[in-house]
């Protein structure tokens, strides 16, 4: 076990440094929480930086592995909201078991949270509990999601207005439409999903040329030479010699893993990874370890369990040990600790297979990704994987390593063989997008917009830190995670964002743990300053109406009000009929 790897990534400190913990490994902070896995690595010659705000931080020196301060936190449920939150769904439950009871009975007149007679036909799709969950909780705030759009998901959107006469089973359109929603909610980190400029242009062109599908695989008769042309770019792009592109972003991940690994081997897996990477980790049959969320000693100490013990029974070596993690957690707002992770996959001969599906295009000088953030060498990922939905405002996704890799995956990836290829419209909308972003446009267009979503997301979390909202996070990730706790804020806080003509993406149990629910915003070089203001402004108001505002560095609310009972806001569930800028 290398001396070096324990030091720079658990609780024993170099260069003289000390952290004090409690028994728990908890830093404590204050009255209204803690400070969970907030680390700081930076030069020697740099004086300690700590944030003014924060006054506890765990800062760790590692002169070796890198080169910028990386600062993350994670702010501890106070106790007192992590109470509350357990209430309102006890709550919720006991209530909904006592309706359930007096239903049966014929006591209990409203009907409206129990499944239709047409659907009891159907094989059961849930268990007992799940079914209760979904009628009782979800159907009661179910009216903010899947909200319908009908117009470009740019930085404004606009938005189908809704009703329900059936307490959300079923949703009916008004005929009305809510004009200029400020989304920060979608993946357009770079303001690429627009319906104009080049990129529209040449996706247009595109389409007169080849047609809109192909109506093949890559292996039969559809290999078009924009294909080619994509994954020439993407490999020159990643720094890496060779890519292959595909239809689904999804698939990239669930389809690949399990050629990739298989019964023998060993993948090691971050406990907060994506359905795709979860997935494809079990479609593999090899198997599977979780580690903590971003935590090396704990990925350290697995790894260092398998080559000690090898395979159960026999004792074997394993065939093969894959690390899995991402380059940008999206529930969470994290950056993986890659040179960390690289030094341990090193060291331990491992692989590591990064999706760097939030984080290609929204990170680094060059929009590399996590790679390029942390000024790494491309060479020392093996797999690279990454999405074309977030910052080039298209579809599918690549993965790009050394040739053989890639040759082995064009014959053995069931997504290669079996899927139809990327349409073609799809295929020149990246290439064009990427090209911006490499400046190979002549333009400086794509360096503009990485500096403007780099300054987007400096300024939004420091708005929003300062306004006393907790959120989670890298400094610099464009994915943030607000903090709201309790179900009834959950829907609660959707609907009266959008009264404000504002539209989020909010997220509760069992996306989230569950005293964990939280509102997530997405930042985006289309972004004006007065549109990231007037998100702000609303969301202070409806923070200060919602009580949201927990962070230990602000007073805690004497009252958390009406809008902490979770029954009195989700026993009847209002949908919001915004009167500002609706159009018929």
């Amino acid at each position: 076990m290398p001396p070096s790897m324990t030091e720079s990534s658990a609780n024993k400190l170099v260069n003289g440094d000390v952290c004090h913990r409690t028994a728990n490994g908890k830093k404590s902070t204050g009255r209204n929480g803690f400070v969970k896995n907030h680390c700081l690595f930076q030069q020697p010659q740099q004086k300690k930086y700590r944030r003014p705000s924060e006054k506890n931080n765990h800062v760790v020196r590692s002169t070796s592995l890198y080169n910028r301060p990386f600062v993350e936190q994670f702010e501890e449920t106070p106790l007192l909201v992590a109470v509350l939150t357990y209430v309102g769904y006890g709550i919720l439950t006991i209530f909904g078991y006592l309706r359930d009871f007096l239903r049966n009975w014929g006591v209990e007149n409203c009907h409206v949270a129990r499944e239709r007679d047409e659907q009891k036909d159907f094989v059961p799709l849930y268990q007992d509990f799940e079914n209760f969950y979904t009628r009782n909780l979800y159907m009661r705030i179910r009216d903010n999601w899947n909200r319908p759009i009908c117009s470009v998901p740019g930085a404004k959107m606009d938005l189908v207005e809704r009703t329900s006469k059936d307490y959300n089973w079923t949703f009916e359109h008004t005929g009305k439409v809510v004009k200029d929603v400020i989304n920060m909610g979608s993946y357009n980190y770079l303001g690429f999903a627009e319906n104009t400029g080049r990129c529209a242009d040449n996706a247009t062109g595109s389409t007169h040329k080849y047609g809109v599908g192909v109506g093949s695989t890559r292996s039969e008769m559809g290999n078009l030479d924009i294909h080619e042309e994509l994954e020439q770019l993407v490999a020159r792009f990643l720094g890496v010699e060779s890519s292959m592109a595909f239809g689904m972003g999804f698939a990239t991940n669930s389809m690949n893993i399990p050629a990739l690994a298989g019964k023998g081997c060993l993948i090691l897996s971050d406990e907060l990874n994506h359905a795709s990477l979860a997935l494809g980790a079990r479609l593999s049959g090899a198997t599977i370890r979780v580690f903590k969320h971003n935590n090396m000693v704990s990925l350290e100490k697995l790894l260092r369990d398998a080559i000690v013990h090898g395979q159960p029974r026999t004792h074997r070596p394993w065939k093969k040990m894959l690390i899995l993690v991402e380059g940008i957690y999206s529930m969470e707002g994290s950056i993986v600790r890659l040179p960390e992770v690289i030094a341990l996959k090193k060291h331990y001969k491992a692989y590591l297979y990064l999706d760097e599906a939030h984080s290609i295009g929204a990170l680094g000088p060059r929009g590399g990704g996590v790679v390029d953030y942390f000024g790494l060498d491309p060479k020392d990922v093996d797999i690279m994987m990454g999405t074309f939905t977030k910052s080039f405002g298209a579809a599918g996704g690549y993965i790009g390593g050394k040739r053989e890799l890639i040759d082995y995956l064009r014959s053995h990836s069931h997504s290669s063989i079996y899927a139809t290829a990327m349409s073609p419209p799809v295929s020149q909308q990246i290439i064009t997008s990427m090209k911006i972003i490499m400046g190979e446009d002549n333009t400086t267009l794509g360096a503009e917009r990485l500096k403007q979503l780099s300054e987007n997301t400096t300024y939004f979390r420091r708005k929003l830190r300062e306004m006393g909202f907790i959120i989670y996070g890298n400094n610099d990730s464009p994915v943030v995670p607000m903090m709201l706790y309790m179900p009834a804020k959950i829907g609660a806080f959707g609907r009266e964002m959008l009264k404000r003509n504002i539209g989020t993406v909010v997220v509760g149990f069992p996306a989230t743990p569950i005293i964990e629910s939280r509102a997530r915003f997405c930042v985006s070089a289309a972004h004006t300053r007065d549109m990231l203001d007037t998100a702000l402004e609303a969301i202070g108001e409806v923070g200060d109406v919602l009580q949201l505002k927990y962070s230990r560095h602000h007073d805690f609310p004497s009252s958390l009000g009406p809008w902490s009972s979770a029954e009195s806001l989700l026993l009847e569930p209002s949908h919001v009929k915004p009167s500002c800028h609706i159009t018929n």
